[in-house]
């Protein structure tokens, strides 16, 4: 343990000799705190609300429709990066369901892509050769283009509704459970859609 006297028979801290440069030296300046950093970017404290960035691009849209609560939203088939979107939007938010339109809005979606240029040629070519699909002999309630989500089938599925509705959405076949509906916007390769409109027009689904 440190005596409380020094060499010099004072108090260590009082002693000007062995008190400097230590704690006990009241010539030192005392550390200054150090500033807080505010977290995040752009000085932004932590926790604060930042709406998340939607991409959007280049996109034909249809509707408003209102929905089952009232609202209104529209329908866009846009391009975005790594294939098409198909969503539901309102109030400048997509919507997390499967998107809903009427028979009439699809064929309009797919004659502006072509009119605007939203895809390329090709592309806008196949979805409009799709949609003049003419209905066979063996109507059904939907039409569909199957793939593979992981191990599990899945399916881009469009269905009439009651009335004169599609739904165009992803259907997952789970294990035990049956196919289950997504309820999301889809973002597919062109390709996937062309095949699920060109059923769907051979099963009468796209009549009026």
């Amino acid at each position: 343990m440190n005596s409380l006297f020094c060499r010099h028979n004072r108090f260590t801290a009082d002693c000007p000799i062995c008190s400097k440069g230590t704690v006990l030296d009241s010539g030192k300046p005392a550390p200054r705190p150090r500033a807080a950093r505010p977290s995040g970017r752009g000085g932004k404290r932590a926790g604060s609300a930042v709406a998340s960035r939607v991409v959007t691009g280049p996109y034909a849209s249809a509707g408003p429709y209102e929905d089952e609560a009232g609202g209104s939203y529209d329908v866009r088939l846009e391009r975005v990066p790594g294939g098409v979107r198909l969503a539901e939007w309102a109030s400048g938010q997509i919507r997390r369901r499967a998107p809903v339109l009427e028979a009439s809005g699809l064929s309009d979606l797919v004659g502006a892509v072509s009119e605007r240029d939203i895809l390329p040629p090709p592309d806008a070519a196949s979805l409009t050769e799709a949609a003049g699909t003419e209905p066979g002999t063996e109507p059904a309630r939907h039409g569909a283009s199957r793939g593979r989500a992981g191990d599990m089938q899945e399916e881009l599925r469009v269905e009439r509704l009651d009335g004169e509705r599609l739904r165009v959405g992803r259907w997952i076949l789970r294990p035990g459970a049956g196919w289950e509906l997504q309820e999301a916007p889809v973002m597919l390769p062109v390709a996937r859609y062309a095949e699920a409109i060109r059923a769907a027009a051979a099963a009468g689904v796209l009549a009026g």
